[in-house]
This record gives structure tokens, sequence and C-alpha cells, in this order.
């Protein structure tokens, strides 16, 4: 290759192909090493692009690891949300049950209150009936009347056993008659 007059080179008897960097020229020996320097390091960095794409090993470590990451952080998120469903579904539960002791305990209160009124009914008409029958039956029947009369306790137990027969039959009704 020569010089010419202007300072750029080229081959002996033919024209060079010349880029926009390369007509300028260089203006001296250190500018000529600059463009050099940096056309090194352009260089450079093209062939570890080159060399990073043709690395598909090395791209694969890295994108197994990238997904490692994403599905480690995945974990702890569907953990995090997996407890708090947890303890939600405990805390409504535990409201649930509640509630339902609640209403339990209403209905045992509302069963015992009937119970004691159709227990006191059955003791004033049996009373009613008693005397009914006193007037109505031979002598005889009268004396086991009076003795009816004369122990109370053995006509309530009669009467608190007819009262929860009542209140299991008003029970049943309301359930439609499930158990």
């Amino acid at each position: 290759m020569t010089e010419d007059a202007t300072g750029k080179s080229g081959a002996r008897g033919g024209s060079t192909a010349e880029t926009p960097e390369t007509a300028t020229g260089a203006k001296g020996p250190d500018e000529l090493r600059e463009q050099i320097e940096q056309t090194r390091s352009q260089l450079g960095d093209t062939v570890e692009e080159l060399a990073g794409k043709a690395d598909v090993k090395g791209r694969a470590k890295a994108r197994a690891a990238d997904l490692r990451d994403r599905a480690g952080a995945l974990t702890v998120q569907l953990r995090s949300t997996a407890s708090q469903a947890g303890h939600t579904v405990q805390h409504k539960a535990s409201q649930a049950g509640h509630a339902a002791k609640a209403k339990a305990g209403r209905a045992q209160h509302t069963v015992q209150d009937r119970a004691g009124q159709a227990g006191s009914t059955v003791q004033d008409k049996a009373d009613q009936a008693g005397l009914t029958v006193e007037r109505r039956v031979p002598e005889r029947a009268r004396g086991v009347v009076r003795a009816g009369r004369k122990n109370p306790r053995a006509l309530l137990v009669g009467a608190v056993a007819a009262g929860a027969l009542v209140a299991t039959a008003v029970v049943r009704r309301r359930r439609g008659g499930r158990r």
C-alpha cells in the first residue's frame, strides 16, 4: 500500500472502499493510534457479544437460574397466600361455631320454657280432669284420684314427661319431620 499526497492509503492500481470514519483519515500518528484502539475496543465488544450468543450452555444455565429465582419467589408468595386463606377460613369457622352455639342455647331455653308451660298446663288439666272424674266416677275410683292429688310429685313427673313429648313434637314439626 502506498500513501498519496492527501495522506490516504490505498492499493496500487485500484480504488479503495472507504467508510465515513476512514474517509476523514488520521491527522497524525497519535490520532491513528487512538482510532486503532477504539476499533479494537469495539471489535472486542462485538466478539464478546458473539461469544455470549454462541455459548448456549452458559445462556441455558443463566436462564435456569433466573427461572429458579422466579419459582422461589412464587413459592413464597403462594405460601403466604395459602397461610392467609387458612387463617381466614379458621376465623370464619370459629365465628360460625359461636353463632351456632348461641342459636342452640336460645333454642334450648325456648324448649325448656315451653316444656315448663306445657307441664303446668298438663298439671292444671289433670287437676280439672281429676275433679271432673271425682264427681262422675264411682266411689272406688275416687280413691285413686284422691291418692294422685295427695301425691303431687308423681303427677308432676307425669306432667313433665308429657311436656317433653309435646316439646319434641313441636320441634319436629318445625323441622318438617326431619331427624
